[in-house]
Order: C-alpha cells, then sequence, then structure tokens
C-alpha cells in the first residue's frame, strides 16, 4: 500500500479503490461541508449506520446515491463485500448516523480490514459532538478524555466512573435522554460535588441548550424538563489529585536528592524510596530524570 498520499492524489475526489470516512451533521444539516457533499453525490457507495437517517440527509442536498447498511450488528460478510467494491475500482463513502464515523460509532474493524487489504483510507473531516461540546463548555479544552457512553453493566460502569474521579484532564461523556439523570447522580456520587460540569442537549439543533458548572443545580434544572435528544457532558479534571500529586512528587525529589547527595547511585535510591512508599520503582528513577539529578 501506499502509505505516502500526496495533496494532489486527495484532492481528486473521489478516487477509485478508496473509503472515505466522511463526517455528517449532529443536527444542523447546514453544517455538511462542500467537500463531504461532493464525496457523497460521486463516490460509487455510501455505507451507513441509518439508511433512512443518511436517506434524509441526501435528500436534503438533493443527491442520489446508492446506499447500504453497515452497522455495529453487520456481519463480516458484509465487510468483505465492501472490500470487495473497492477492489473493482468503486469507491465507498462511511457515514454514521451524525457526526464523524468511528467516534463512539462502528467502523473501525472496517477500516482496519480495509487498510490490511492495500486500499486507501482518506477522512472527509466534518461535526464531532465531543468537541463541539467541549470547546463552548467554558471548562478547560485540554487536554481532555473521551469516554463516549458509559456502560450499563455494574461492574464496567463503575470502573469507567472511578477512572473519570481520578482523572486530572477534563472528561467528554455522551448519555441518551433515557438514562441522562441516572448518569448525572452517579457523577455526582462519585465525583462529589466541587469538579465543575457543563451538560449540553441537542447541539447544532434549533433546542440545543447548555447547563453548568455545579451537578446539584444542573440535575434540578434537568429534573423539570422533558430530555429529548442526546447529550454532550464535560466533566473538569480533578485538581486536588493533582495537587496531590505534586506534593508527592517534591517530596520524593527531596528524599531522592538526600540520598545520592549520601552516596547512593541513582538505581539504589530508587529502589530503596520504592520499598519504602510502595511506588513504582520505575516512576521515582523517572523523576531523577525529569529533574535532571546527577
Amino acid at each position: 500500500m501506499n502509505t505516502s498520499i500526496s495533496l494532489s492524489h486527495r484532492n481528486k475526489e473521489p478516487e477509485s479503490g478508496v473509503l472515505y470516512i466522511v463526517g455528517t451533521p449532529i443536527g444542523n444539516l447546514d453544517d455538511i461541508s462542500k467537500r463531504a457533499s461532493n464525496i457523497l453525490k460521486e463516490v460509487s457507495l455510501i455505507a451507513c449506520e441509518d439508511t433512512r437517517t443518511t436517506g434524509k440527509l441526501l435528500n436534503h442536498l438533493k443527491i442520489s446515491n446508492k446506499l447500504i447498511s453497515y452497522h455495529k450488528y453487520s456481519s463480516p460478510d458484509r465487510i468483505r463485500y465492501l472490500i470487495s467494491r473497492l477492489d473493482k475500482g468503486d469507491s465507498i463513502a462511511l457515514v454514521s448516523e451524525a457526526g464523524m464515523p468511528l467516534i463512539s460509532d462502528p467502523g473501525d474493524y472496517l477500516v482496519r480490514s480495509v487498510r490490511d487489504s492495500n486500499f486507501d483510507v482518506i477522512c472527509i473531516p466534518g461535526p464531532c459532538a465531543a468537541l463541539t461540546g467541549l470547546v463552548s463548555s467554558g471548562i478547560n479544552s485540554s487536554p481532555f478524555t473521551f469516554y463516549g457512553f458509559i456502560p450499563r453493566t455494574k461492574k464496567d460502569r463503575h470502573e469507567i466512573l472511578e477512572s473519570i474521579v481520578d482523572n486530572q484532564f477534563t472528561s467528554i461523556i455522551y448519555e441518551s435522554p433515557k438514562r441522562i439523570m441516572k448518569l448525572l447522580k452517579d457523577l455526582r456520587d462519585h465525583c462529589g460535588e466541587e469538579r465543575e460540569f457543563a451538560v449540553i442537549k441537542e447541539l447544532t439543533k434549533k433546542y440545543e441548550k447548555h447547563w453548568g458548572f455545579t451537578i446539584t443545580n444542573i440535575i434540578k434544572e434537568l429534573e423539570s424538563i422533558e430530555h429529548k435528544g442526546e447529550f454532550t457532558i464535560i466533566v473538569s479534571g480533578n485538581k486536588k489529585l493533582k495537587s496531590k500529586n505534586l506534593f508527592i512528587e517534591k517530596v520524593l525529589k527531596h528524599d531522592l536528592i538526600s540520598l545520592i547527595e549520601a552516596g547512593l547511585s541513582h538505581s539504589a535510591a530508587s529502589n530503596y524510596l520504592a520499598k519504602k512508599t510502595g511506588i513504582s520503582k520505575n516512576v521515582i528513577y523517572k523523576l531523577i530524570l525529569k529533574n535532571h539529578l546527577e
């Protein structure tokens, strides 16, 4: 496979034997890009998560093209069929129900299979609820962790919620209207009242609405309205944990300097502190490199 695709190659749209990952609107159909519209019009076939939703988009754009369903329940035969079409020189657009394919949507296995079969995959960027919600939230936008939809099974859900509790970065979560209240109450119980939250519903649509920043007040307001459309939740990072880690690092740095000045080697000093504190020797040794201790 040619792993280096020139800019001129990317601009000749669509190319034969290419899978295009096409970002589509998350609500407002006018958010479709001209490039995305051209690709959807000219490709040989559009593989879509929901043919009805994509059909509405194509009607809005006055485009007529062939649609084939591709979703998380699609069999391996569907992937083999799509690859066979690429092998014949066809071009294919992959779209999800809304937003960027593969972001909490199916497509990973298809993209990997296409690349493994030596065909090019080109992304036509478009709207994404996670980034749209993040940049409009008022909460620190970098760095961040994207969680998507939280698992429903008790064990997996608890593990993810605990990960968010300990996360020093901003967290981005998706949730459906039916489960939004349960998620917010779970987040309140796990994260407490001090973290900042932003909750946004129906991004880019007519009834888009934002709430922030206190979780208790957000829950109280949402209890009094009808829940429609998907929600994007932004949670600020755990600043207390960051402060605690900085304090521990400062203490370790002081102890390292003292032990090295007393004549211990870097390795011996790291090993001693690892046994004393229970912190990994590698983590402590990296402090030496980080702080240029000699």
